[in-house]
């Protein structure tokens, strides 16, 4: 197999738990240098990594000739400045989410990489949770009928706003609609395609918050409207999804297990069940199924994140089409541009 060698820029918690983990777990990938902008950052590659791994500048990263894929994994507003240096010097690119903080930075980054022959893609890593992968799993056989109701959620407790952290600072691309709504919003186009219109209202709802914490967004489709909610301040969390339809219902409550796994040091490589939830989470299933009632739980799908770098690494060696295309990730972000719009205009807005 031939190897593709990685260059990874950015060291937080996004490089170091969501990317450096999945591309140790994936055949075909070598991790070849490293850049970190934080001192803390660059403590813990000191500690873990030979310095011939560690670049001194960003420059190092973009001039490697040997370099074939760049992974970018910093904040927002950086996003766009990034990629297009890294596809002028002839490099694959993959983003973390958001992909650009506009539309418009995406449109060019997109026109730049068929120009350069690239393949850019971008990290919506939560399509393949297991409880995203469950509901896409029930509405595809369609236990559930014709869909009169979608609500998904992404709540968490983080009542003290986090100093010196670029998410919840005034930057472009800050909050929590760019950093949590861009995976429900990239998994609902995965589900039912583009909606009709938008309307949402967005809030900041901690004490001395400085961007949006909480949002509440309604994405009206033809036949049904879906509901996309996410706060830091919900202590006791609710489901996770509520689905409705015309022959019964799918409620789901609990996280995928993958983030948690991540962040305790474990690799989907050393782990023969990785992603797989336990049944105390499992959702429910009420419906009829060839005239059948059925009612109870059904196990989860099991996650697996590695899935976006397997594709990534077919997709650029010409095997496979790309799952996750910077045009979807691009109308992600003309849907948050326009949540942000309604929410200004207090008024429903067209797609």
């Amino acid at each position: 197999m031939k190897k593709l060698k990685v260059g990874l820029i950015g060291y937080g918690v996004g490089g170091r738990v969501f990317h450096e983990p999945i591309i140790s777990s994936v055949d075909g990938f070598e991790l070849h240098k490293i850049f970190s902008r934080s001192g803390s950052s660059n403590d813990l590659l000191i500690g873990k990594y030979d310095k011939s791994i560690i670049a001194d500048k960003i420059e190092d990263i973009f001039l490697d000739s040997e370099i074939d894929l760049v992974v970018i994994a910093l904040p927002n507003y950086l996003h766009f400045d990034m990629a297009k240096k890294a596809l002028e010097n002839y490099k694959h690119v993959l983003v973390e989410k958001p992909f650009t903080v506009t539309p418009e930075e995406a449109n060019q980054l997109i026109a730049l990489s068929q120009k350069m022959g690239r393949v850019i893609s971008v990290n919506h890593n939560r399509r393949y949770d297991s409880d995203f992968r469950t509901v896409k799993k029930i509405l595809d056989a369609g236990f559930l009928g014709n869909i009169v109701e979608y609500e998904a959620h992404f709540d968490r407790f983080r009542s003290e706003v986090m100093s010196n952290s670029w998410k919840e600072d005034i930057e472009p691309g800050s909050g929590i609609l760019y950093d949590l709504g861009s995976h429900l919003i990239d998994q609902v186009q995965q589900l039912f395609g583009l909606p009709e219109e938008i309307f949402a209202c967005l809030d900041t709802q901690r004490e001395n918050a400085k961007t949006i914490d909480n949002f509440d967004i309604l994405l009206k489709y033809k036949t049904f409207t879906a509901r996309l909610k996410a706060g830091m301040l919900v202590r006791e969390q609710g489901p996770r999804y509520m689905i409705h339809g015309s022959k019964g219902s799918f409620v789901k409550y609990g996280m995928d297990v993958q983030e948690s796994s991540l962040k305790t040091g474990e690799l989907p490589l050393d782990k023969s069940e990785w992603g797989k939830e336990p049944e105390a989470i499992w959702g429910t299933l009420n419906t009829d199924i060839n005239d059948i009632h059925v009612c109870g739980k059904v196990e989860s799908e099991q996650g697996d994140y590695t899935i976006v770098y397997k594709n990534l690494y077919d997709a650029i060696c010409g095997n496979d089409k790309l799952k996750i295309t910077p045009q979807q990730a691009r109308n992600t972000i003309r849907i948050i541009e326009l949540a942000q719009k309604s929410s200004e205009l207090k008024a429903w807005v067209s797609l």
